[in-house]
């Protein structure tokens, strides 16, 4: 006997009047989405309460923990993030000591941010926590689904590219 899952059935189904109708639980795109936000949600809990941030924030936290810095234009495009959601992050971070602007002297215009002592020392402080995290997740799967879901983590990124670029 099978379980029924979202996957069994396709996200189209037709009412009375024979009309095609989304149902959104079945849609691939709002599925993944869901599953992203409910995650980061959860993970949310971790940090937020203890450093008054939210996931925008830590985001950018994680970014410049990562690769050290970054403009705010690099963030946005890395993690795909509106670029006015990472300026506010940006500007919250700042006024909370987290990280700083450093001007570039070949262009003023452009600034590269960084954390700061402070900033280092959340992202130090979250990092094994969202590593614990992340296994707890992945304790739920086999090492057959972990390998089946990176592929599949592949596979659907390069739909997409190819779907954008035609």
């Amino acid at each position: 006997m099978s379980q029924k899952t979202p996957f069994n059935k396709g996200p189209v189904s037709k009412d009375d009047g024979e009309r095609p109708v989304l149902e959104l639980n079945r849609f691939l795109p709002y599925q993944l989405n869901h599953l992203a936000e409910t995650v980061s949600r959860s993970f949310s809990k971790i940090y937020a309460e203890k450093y008054g941030i939210g996931i925008p924030e830590w985001r950018v936290i994680a970014m410049l923990g990562e690769r050290g810095a970054m403009t705010a234009r690099d963030i946005s495009v890395a993690t795909s993030m509106h670029k006015t959601k990472v300026s506010r992050a940006v500007a919250a971070l700042e006024s909370r000591d987290f990280i700083m602007r450093v001007k570039n002297p070949e262009d003023m215009r452009e600034q590269t941010l960084r954390l700061t002592s402070n900033g280092t020392a959340v992202y130090e402080d979250i990092i094994p926590k969202a590593l614990a995290y992340s296994d707890e997740l992945q304790n739920a799967l086999t090492s057959e689904q972990k390998h089946l879901l990176n592929d599949v983590f592949n596979r659907l990124h390069q739909a997409v590219r190819q779907r954008d670029e035609t």
